[in-house]
């Protein structure tokens, strides 16, 4: 029998459940929480754990400690692991089927299903819809017509997730291509090697992957490449193309071009449906045709072969098009008229603004992993010059105002503390962020005093997700006009096939945030990449600032800027729209940092 290959997904979804099972058996809330923080780690990461397995790294992943650590390598070798079985032991397999809707917790599901008498997996959800509209739910104790009805609802959205196909997150498919991408690059018979398609358009998921390889020796370049140690199947192979099944069950399509045809093939296999399509027709109306090989007229028959996109683009009377813009949504105008944006870059980037550390701030939510010189260490090797550290706020749940007061400045003690000591010396400076919940009444959760400790607050919503568009609206503009909020963090609260973004009527908030100089966040994180791409272009069209963050809550997240820059570039940002592109001086005088008094001299209406 053959080994079993765990996918990512599959060891997060399992260390979910033995989180919900220790919660549900009343375990230490410590010990549920390192769980949840173990598998949202895998969940996130850009490489497959059964890679890391093999390579002994698997206690390199944020939050696997060496215990959770024993439990995985014993799982990942054996294909089980006897502690989890024993946590799972005595939980209805119903109870994990119940999670997937949203809003019901280990222990709601686990009540659910002691009262509905629903033990197995199969139709669990299903029973459960069919006794919430025979109005079963409503009559059990902690239940009401209300909460009914919004159980229908969030198992009728999962039913319409369930039937769209999975695509893989944009950085998992990077990381994938990368790798093929290294083992090509090492043969002398392959010139250059390039993704195409979606993952080449950067979007936030991908299907299959598809790569193109420049050579002058199609058959000994392709006979290289299947002997890569990751294919596991070869589905079908020709002179020019193969289509392969890696080991984590991924399919991925190779084509060999020589080099006096690699523009052409490059552009007409990266350009969206629409995209070509609108080339194709607007060619076809001046005598030619376009394909993978050139551009024919059609008088003549003459193919002009073209060896870059760039000479493939000009010979049209076109500017040449990025490939994170080929989605016909103008850029074909705007390359005619010569007015394509200047798209920002890796290079513009001067700081990021938004990441967690491990100071011991008693949050309810997660904590870094790493402290403050290691992470500013890290920025000084990215070429930055500052570095906003910006962990959650103390949870409200014990602590009393005066106590989130002292914690705020202890912080901001360490801080002063740590630009004194080692900032100067690596000329990345220390700034003093939080990142604070918006209650549902829009209020913040802290008091309003210790903002003064700040140099800047970012808020976010996390939770009452489900408010209606007119109550969230509200509720975002009530907590924009605190003093020192600088930052609305993922502002649509997205999470890509887990949560759909929040409904807020964006014209408001774009509007206030342009008036008060505060930048909505494009959260690099492969699971959020929040604001989308589509807002993106929406904001940057009404000119509001933005600001790229990684929401790092280790230090190798925060390589991952470029996935948020991904998202900008499809929202044809500029360098001008992005607020951390600034150098320090210019950032601390549009925001009013001046870190000494910490005054705030832009005024907004009162919370």
């Amino acid at each position: 029998m053959a080994k079993k290959i765990w996918e990512n997904q599959e060891v997060a979804d399992l260390l979910r459940a033995v989180a919900a099972a220790y919660e549900i058996k009343g375990a230490n809330r410590f010990r549920v929480a390192a769980y949840r923080q173990a598998a949202t780690s895998i969940e996130h990461l850009t490489s497959e754990i059964q890679d890391l397995w093999e390579n002994n790294q698997i206690t390199q992943i944020p939050g696997v400690g060496a215990s959770i650590a024993r439990h995985l390598n014993e799982l990942m070798k054996t294909g089980k692991s006897q502690h989890f079985q024993k946590v799972l032991a005595g939980i209805p397999p119903a109870v994990f089927e119940l999670l997937k809707i949203t809003g019901i917790g280990p222990k709601t599901a686990f009540r659910l299903c002691q009262a509905l008498k629903i033990w197995s997996k199969k139709d669990a959800l299903q029973r459960v819809a069919n006794a919430a509209k025979r109005g079963k739910i409503r009559q059990l104790s902690g239940f009401g017509a209300q909460s009914e009805n919004k159980i229908l609802e969030a198992i009728a959205n999962s039913r319409l997730k369930k039937k769209e196909r999975r695509r893989m997150l944009l950085a998992l498919a990077d990381n994938l291509a990368k790798d093929v991408e290294k083992y090509l690059r090492q043969s002398p018979l392959v010139l250059e090697v390039k993704v195409l398609g979606s993952l080449r358009r950067r979007c936030a998921t991908v299907g299959d992957l598809d790569m193109a390889v420049k050579t002058r020796h199609y058959k000994q370049a392709l006979e290289y490449f299947l002997n890569f140690p990751k294919v596991k199947k070869i589905l079908n192979q020709g002179e020019k193309k193969t289509s392969v099944v890696l080991s984590n069950g991924v399919q991925i399509d190779v084509r060999f071009q020589a080099p006096d045809t690699w523009g052409s093939m490059l552009q007409y296999f990266t350009g969206s449906k629409q995209h070509n399509i609108h080339l194709r027709e607007m060619e076809r109306e001046k005598g030619f045709s376009l394909s993978e090989y050139g551009i024919r007229s059609l008088k003549t028959k003459k193919l002009v072969k073209t060896r870059t996109e760039r000479i493939f683009y000009n010979f049209l009377g076109l500017d040449y098009i990025p490939p994170e813009l080929r989605e016909d949504q103008g850029e074909i105008e705007a390359a005619i008229n010569h007015t394509l944006p200047k798209l920002v870059k890796r290079a513009d980037i001067r700081g990021d603004l938004h990441l967690h550390s491990n100071f011991p701030i008693e949050t309810s939510h997660d904590l870094g992993k790493d402290n403050f010189s290691t992470m500013i260490k890290k920025a000084a090797s990215l070429g930055y010059e500052y570095l906003g550290f910006s962990e959650h706020n103390p949870s409200q749940r014990g602590h009393t105002p005066d106590d989130v007061f002292a914690l705020l400045k202890e912080k901001r003690h360490e801080i002063d503390q740590i630009n004194r000591q080692l900032s100067q010396k690596l000329h990345v400076i220390a700034l003093n962020s939080l990142e604070i919940d918006i209650k549902p009444n829009g209020e913040l959760a802290i008091p309003e005093k210790a903002l003064e400790l700040l140099d800047y607050a970012i808020i976010a919503v996390h939770s009452e997700f489900t408010l209606s568009s007119k109550r969230m609206t509200t509720r975002i503009l009530r907590a924009l006009k605190y003093p020192k909020v600088r930052i609305l963090a993922h502002p649509t609260g997205r999470k890509i096939y887990q949560r759909d973004g929040y409904d807020v009527d964006w014209n408001k908030i774009f509007a206030f945030c342009r008036e008060h100089n505060i930048a909505l966040e494009i959260n690099s994180w492969p699971e959020r990449l929040d604001l989308p791409d589509i807002l993106v272009r929406e904001a940057v069209e009404a000119d509001v600032p933005l600001v790229i963050d990684t929401d790092s809550h280790a230090v190798e997240h925060m390589d991952l800027m470029e996935y948020g820059l991904d998202v900008a570039r499809r929202g044809w940002a500029e360098k001008k729209n992005i607020i951390n592109t600034l150098p320090l001086r210019k950032l601390e005088k549009l925001w009013n940092l001046n870190r000494c008094a910490r005054r705030d001299s832009n005024p907004r209406p009162s919370a």
